[in-house]
């Protein structure tokens, strides 16, 4: 191979994003466009009724996950970790939610991007956080072999993050979290971009066996706890199992609180 060639491909390798389906356009530096993977509308009215941060936002909330991102991307890139699984003690304490905005504001920092996975086979739904018609999802890939490209979504208002939504619920969740095609998708989205973020949606520790199943392929875990709602036992015993799976847990978020920020990290 002469060198021109050499550098042309080198080049081109240096360009493409987001598991070959995004670019960069050479003609507005740092934007990035997209050919292969579906990009979508996300409507404000729908996102405020959700609680989804827009990239305009300036409220409280936005504030705290400002913090929030800031505290998990720090201790993200000190350690060198790509892949975090964001989850909770029980059921419906603000783990999907947390995970759709703390994945939109670290999409607004310039230096990564963001891969936000919808990992609750149980009960996926990001997409209905997001108001996004999904037929094809994690379950596809894992299950049918289905090809990646072909489930993820961009969504237009937010240059730097892309989505790989759930679908259909599966019964059989925690074989396919612990299958090796999902270790295999796991070692694929860390390695591959060394600028990416990867950020996973899961379902409760105690709730099921999915999680511990699934814990021991991720960098890095992320606990939400509800004030009012969470009992401290229950906080107690979801530390103690992933601790147990040699899991780093960097940290807790409380949502829900009297104080006057609704949401707080602790690190």
């Amino acid at each position: 191979m002469n060198p021109l060639t050499k550098a042309v491909q080198l080049a081109k390798q240096e360009q493409l994003q987001k598991g070959g389906v995004a670019r960069r356009n050479a003609l507005v530096p740092g934007k990035i466009t997209y050919s292969q993977t579906r990009t979508v509308t996300l409507y404000p009215g729908w996102l405020k009724q959700n609680r989804i941060l827009t990239g305009e936002a300036t409220d409280e909330a936005a504030r705290s996950y400002k913090v929030l991102r800031t505290q998990v991307s720090q201790r993200m890139r000190q350690q060198g970790w790509k892949t975090l699984g964001i989850t909770s003690p029980g059921h419906g304490e603000g783990t999907t939610l947390t995970a759709i905005n703390l994945s939109i504001s670290l999409a607004l920092e310039p230096h990564h991007t963001v891969l936000l996975v919808d990992a609750d086979l149980r009960h996926p739904s990001i997409h209905a956080y997001l108001g996004i018609d999904v037929e094809l999802g994690l379950q596809e890939y894992l299950q049918d072999g289905m090809a990646i490209e072909q489930m993820l979504v961009h969504p237009q208002q937010n240059q730097r993050l892309v989505i790989l939504p759930g679908s259909k619920p599966a019964n059989n969740s925690s074989e396919l979290l612990s299958s090796l095609d999902m270790l295999e998708l796991v070692q694929q989205l860390k390695k591959r971009y060394p600028s990416r973020l990867v950020i996973f949606d899961l379902p409760p520790v105690l709730a099921s066996d999915d999680v511990l199943a699934f814990a021991p392929y991720l960098d890095a875990m992320l606990l939400v706890v509800e004030e009012g709602k969470t009992q401290r036992e229950q906080l107690a015993r979801a530390a103690e199992l992933l601790q147990a799976t040699n899991q780093n847990l960097i940290g807790t978020v409380l949502n829900k609180s009297a104080e006057q920020n609704s949401m707080h990290g602790s690190y």
